[in-house]
């Protein structure tokens, strides 16, 4: 779908939608193109239950005495209340109901100065279809809508700010697209073709293979992909926007392609669910996408890890011990708790090759963090107060939201390994905060980090007013906004 900006000015043919306050009270353009209709507007809120409520909707063919083919008012709840989340809410909605009409072009008087670049970014984010199988789907059950026009009094500046916003856009549905892929097409060494690619950006591209990871001492992550036919790899990004000199803020992603359990095997009932768990390492691949493609003004280095989890004669096997690449020892007690055997060595090896000055990692880590806050909030861990109030702040400000959760020494007593260094599974209390104390084993003293656990929220069973159903692309808003607000000039 094609998004547009002009002057406010009411349309002479297609549909229009317009959008009125709690109250049923029009809008200023709304009243212009109720005037131009004849009053069709005003008569079409008296005879309904429409009160312009956020939310409320109200369609009405358009009078004879007009072109234009129908009307649709939108709500939107108090003027005062109304904000730029709400503007991408709205923008959402507006783009499902412009779906269903049939229409293929679409104007929008919009009113609300300075939220006309939010409300078409909630648009052009709900407009996302995963639909490249679907063989047989007929004409009538595709979409038609091909355009919407914004008409807004500040559209110059609304397209300026458009212009960079969707290319953030464009790194969600990145991020979208990896997660939606089955795991027989998205597999460790596809997955490093498709983030190799984003070199035309002007991304650097480094990829380690099995020869060189052994050769680093990367065991607890070669461990993971003993067991699966696909070779692992390590995928480094680099986007050098900032100064020469200053060091990169990094990010560490989870990508287990296909997630079995290992031997430690998974119940059959929604394993299908498991083409995600490579969640982590799709958000930093979309954030790359969306830092390269705006010109982000910091420099910024992404590591995925890249492995499959497969039950086999080569498999590893619960109660191994493997070294680590940082030289620590790890008792592998559950080999389905294999994201933090991946992530322990990418951050070892990011330290020790790049220095950033913070490391922020994202997993589709633990099932106790669905139970621990639902499907509203990742799980956000740190060592760093700062660093969990500026994440924290970042996802009020795009709507992708997280709950610090606590990290402490008492909780290490879970992970005390009889013959290792540590175990890789802490029992059921607690289990979102010992993995995160697992990872933070691997953190160089005093280095800010922090761990962003995104089971709950890197794939979603219901659609919502700017996430279709299916793969979400949380956290790449919300890390762009991260960087954006506290790391560029």
């Amino acid at each position: 779908m094609k998004i547009t900006f002009s002057d406010l000015a009411i349309p002479t043919s297609g549909a229009v939608i317009a959008f009125a306050t709690d109250g049923g009270d029009l809008m200023p353009s709304a009243v212009a193109l109720d005037e131009a209709t004849g009053g069709a507007l005003a008569k079409a809120i008296k005879g309904s239950t429409f009160k312009g409520k956020a939310g409320q909707s109200l369609q009405l063919l358009a009078p004879a005495n007009v072109d234009l083919s129908r009307i649709i008012l939108f709500g939107i709840g108090k003027e005062e209340e109304f904000d730029v989340i709400a503007a991408q809410k709205l923008g959402g909605s507006v783009t499902v109901r412009a779906l269903s009409t049939g229409e293929k072009d679409v104007a929008i008087l919009f009113d609300m100065e300075g939220m006309a670049c939010d409300f078409a970014t909630g648009a052009m984010l709900r407009d996302y279809r995963f639909d490249k199988y679907r063989t047989t789907e007929t004409k009538e059950d595709k979409p038609v809508l091909k355009s919407l026009s914004i008409a807004a009094r500040d559209h110059k500046e609304a397209k300026k700010q458009f212009d960079s916003a969707k290319k953030v856009v464009e790194g969600v549905f990145f991020t979208r697209d990896l997660v939606s892929e089955p795991a027989n097409v998205l597999y460790p060494e596809s997955f490093m073709k498709e983030v190799s690619a984003l070199e035309k950006l002007g991304i650097e591209i480094e990829v380690l293979d099995e020869k060189e990871m052994k050769k680093l001492g990367m065991g607890a992550l070669l461990g993971v992909a003993m067991g699966s036919a696909h070779k692992p790899y390590i995928v480094v990004m680099r986007w050098n926007g900032g100064k020469k000199k200053d060091a990169p803020v990094a990010f560490v992603g989870k990508g287990v392609t296909f997630d079995t359990g290992g031997i430690s095997i998974k119940p059959a009932g929604g394993m299908e669910d498991m083409k995600w768990d490579m969640g982590g390492a799709g958000v930093v691949s979309g954030l790359m996408k969306a830092l390269a493609g705006r010109k982000a003004k910091c420099n910024v280095v992404g590591i995925i890890g890249l492995v499959e989890n497969m039950p086999s004669s080569t498999a590893q096997r619960p109660g191994d011990v493997v070294t680590s690449m940082s030289g620590q020892t790890i008792e592998v007690i559950n080999t389905d708790a294999e994201g933090r055997l991946v992530l322990c060595d990418a951050l070892t090896y990011v330290q020790e090759k790049y220095d950033p000055k913070l490391i922020v990692d994202l997993a589709t880590l633990t099932g106790a963090i669905i139970i621990a806050l639902g499907h509203e909030n990742a799980g956000l861990f740190s060592n760093n107060d700062d660093l969990a109030t500026q994440i924290t702040t970042a996802g009020l400000a795009v709507n992708e939201t997280v709950w610090r959760l606590p990290l402490s020494s008492a909780y290490d007593k879970q992970i005390k390994s009889d013959i290792a260094d540590m175990k890789n599974v802490g029992g059921r209390p607690a289990g979102s905060i010992t993995a995160a104390q697992f990872l933070k084993r691997f953190i160089t003293k005093d280095r800010p980090w922090a761990h962003l656990d995104i089971a709950a929220m890197a794939w979603s069973s219901a659609d919502s007013e700017v996430v279709p159903k299916g793969g979400t692309g949380y956290g790449v808003r919300l890390l762009d906004r991260f960087v954006a607000d506290n790391h560029e000039a």
